[in-house]
């Protein structure tokens, strides 16, 4: 009898796991990604900018200076799919600089990157080999699933290869060592979703730059059935890239992406992590299209990131800090609660 009750409960979960992947690929055709940005940019006067040349052209970050003003404690925010060209998401949405530089850490907010997962592509992101910007039109994604128009439009990583994994390991680390002084050694690196999976990919492969990540509601693996579509649908949604641009199917480079396959190293480097991913339910949240979306997106995010726990697990790994709320959805209320509850644990392994 508890055998047969055993089994129900693991249908339920797997039902339940089931159910949230498919609202997480489905919902984005029809509205927005959850904590996707305020029409309004919420500049804070306390940062400035701070640009910087590259293959992609100059791009600008935006740094928060440390309240005691040293340069030795250094963090790079990563954000979300709907990254912006103007701001990051984290000044946007967030207060969280005002709370890393209150623990003397200089703050670091690389802007745009659209899509891009922090990766350096494979090729310039176009459609059936239309050249970007012949169907004219912006490419700001959109707020209702119209994502989709912007396939054929230019725009950054369009006209050009994304490159952002050098961008910010030699060309933004170089120019805040040569500019500001800041140590580009036994920094700190987190975002949220693909800025969550592009932090631990960046601590895997350059050690030295980075001692510590964070991901809040990533997407840890990668690889698993059904995932690569789901990032698709994501990408056309926040617009209108081809993850096909970004890496081939299953070779090489989409597996060193995939922070489950990558693990090893993370427990090989000793890097100190922060992994956190909310329930799906709601804490206070409206009722609303967008809610909706971010539970089945968090849901989502909770299984890979429940899977890369196992992994590291599997290995033996002692150097991650899990963090599960009870509640929580994929939006900036969860991940803002998140860099708060961070700080003390990053700020005692950087610097």
């Amino acid at each position: 009898m508890r055998g047969v009750e055993r089994r129900q409960r693991s249908r339920g979960w797997f039902k339940k796991s089931v159910v949230g992947v498919a609202l997480a690929m489905l919902l984005p055709f029809g509205v927005s990604v959850a904590g996707a940005g305020t029409a309004n940019a919420a500049f804070d006067p306390a940062g400035f900018d701070f640009w910087v040349d590259s293959s992609m052209g100059p791009i600008k970050s935006r740094v928060f200076r440390a309240a005691d003003g040293n340069t030795n404690r250094v963090v790079y925010a990563l954000d979300g799919m709907r990254a912006r060209e103007d701001l990051s998401g984290w000044e946007i949405d967030t207060d969280v600089a005002r709370g890393l530089t209150a623990a003397n850490i200089n703050v670091v907010m690389p802007v745009g990157g659209q899509s891009s997962f922090y990766a350096d592509w494979n090729a310039p992101s176009t459609i059936f080999g239309l050249p970007a910007g012949s169907s004219g039109g912006s490419n700001s994604g959109s707020a209702s699933g119209s994502g989709a128009l912007q396939l054929a439009a230019g725009g950054p990583g369009k006209s050009y290869t994304y490159k952002w994994e050098t961008f910010i390991t030699q060309d933004l680390r170089n120019a805040l060592r040569d500019r500001l002084g800041f140590s580009p050694y036994r920094n700190g690196v987190f975002g949220l979703s693909m800025g969550g999976s592009g932090a631990l990919t960046l601590a895997a492969y350059h050690p030295d730059q980075f001692s510590f990540a964070g991901s809040f509601s990533g997407y840890l693996n990668i690889s698993a059935p059904g995932m690569r579509e789901a990032i698709r649908v994501a990408m056309v949604d926040a617009g209108g890239y081809n993850v096909d641009a970004m890496a081939p199917p299953w070779g090489p480079q989409w597996l060193r992406m995939d922070p489950f396959v990558f693990a090893p190293r993370l427990k090989a480097n000793n890097t100190r992590l922060w992994i956190s991913a909310g329930s799906g339910l709601p804490n206070g949240d409206p009722v609303a299209f967008s809610t909706l979306n971010g539970m089945g997106l968090e849901a989502l995010a909770l299984v890979n990131t429940r899977a890369f726990q196992v992994r590291m697990a599997s290995l033996g790994a002692n150097n991650v800090n899990y963090d599960f709320p009870a509640l929580g959805i994929h939006n900036w209320k969860n991940w803002a609660d998140q860099v708060y509850r961070m700080i003390p644990d990053m700020s005692n392994n950087i610097g």
